[in-house]
């Protein structure tokens, strides 16, 4: 069982609580466990084993420089989305989902720069100089453009992958994601197709404590890569300045050791110490 996340988290946080038995996917039958009271019981073991795979892939992404895109526009993740990504410094979408933001990206990126450029005015003080209604306006649209653009105004080539929340509901960007060949981390509820994505993670997608856990253990395998490569330089350095602890200590060693073996220096002796003797 990987160490990223045990069963009882996963019990404590409502993971296994799946859909109705009407509303199920029967491609999700291999990650259901039971039926109780009419409701599917998902199989724990296979989430937490899932989820470590995740993981170790999100790892591997970010330790070769690659960027993750969280998605999850559902009212009970945004919030969580938001955190997660900001926590761990990658870009994300809460809001909604703008079509093309994968498959025309040369054009969401000229939004991205209009709104950059308002942005840069509105700093300078531009707006302060224009009448009150226009003014008022462009806060307006900064703050449209803002909301729907915000969480990746910063990404500057496409994700190397994408990390969402209830695929049924972001049907759109999942269809983006395997159009443009970007590999898809996703929790899976009962009623989603789980063939679709590249790494699923079974689970319920509808409970704030389970995407919450599930979203920081993906969040915290970013941090820990991030922290590991940051430690490496300075393990690096260490190793240098040991190095040079130890010639400067040979060094002093040998000055030490010819100071001892020289023989001391004898001064001739007076006359008038002569004539003492």
């Amino acid at each position: 069982m990987p160490d990223t996340v045990n069963i009882k988290e996963l019990l404590e946080a409502g993971a296994h609580f799946g859909h109705q038995t009407s509303r199920w996917h029967p491609r999700m039958k291999r990650y259901i466990f039971t039926k109780r009271n009419g409701i599917h019981i998902i199989d724990l073991e296979q989430t937490a084993d899932m989820l470590g795979k995740a993981c170790e892939f999100i790892k591997e992404t970010v330790a070769e420089g690659g960027k993750i895109l969280f998605v999850g526009t559902k009212k009970q993740g945004q919030s969580i989305i938001e955190e997660e990504a900001k926590r761990c410094g990658m870009y994300y979408v809460n809001q909604r989902w703008i079509g093309g933001i994968l498959t025309n990206f040369t054009t969401i990126q000229g939004r991205i720069d209009h709104l950059v450029r308002l942005e840069d005015q509105q700093t300078r003080g531009d707006f302060a100089r224009l009448p009150k209604k226009e003014a008022m306006m462009l806060n307006k649209e900064i703050e449209r453009l803002n909301r729907n653009l915000g969480g990746f105004k910063e990404m500057t080539s496409l994700p190397d992958a994408i990390f969402i929340i209830d695929p049924s509901k972001e049907g759109i960007a999942l269809v983006e994601a395997r159009r443009v060949c970007i590999p898809v981390v996703a929790i899976v509820d009962t009623n989603c197709n789980p063939d679709d994505i590249d790494y699923p993670i079974p689970a319920n997608d509808d409970a704030i404590r389970a995407i919450k856990l599930i979203t920081s253990k993906i969040a915290d395998a970013i941090i820990e890569n991030r922290i590991g490569e940051i430690s490496v330089p300075a393990e690096a350095t260490e190793e240098v300045q040991t190095e040079e602890e130890v010639v400067t200590e040979e060094t002093e060693v040998e000055e030490v050791t010819e100071a001892t073996t020289t023989p001391p220096t004898t001064e001739p002796v007076s006359e008038k110490e002569q004539e003492r003797e």
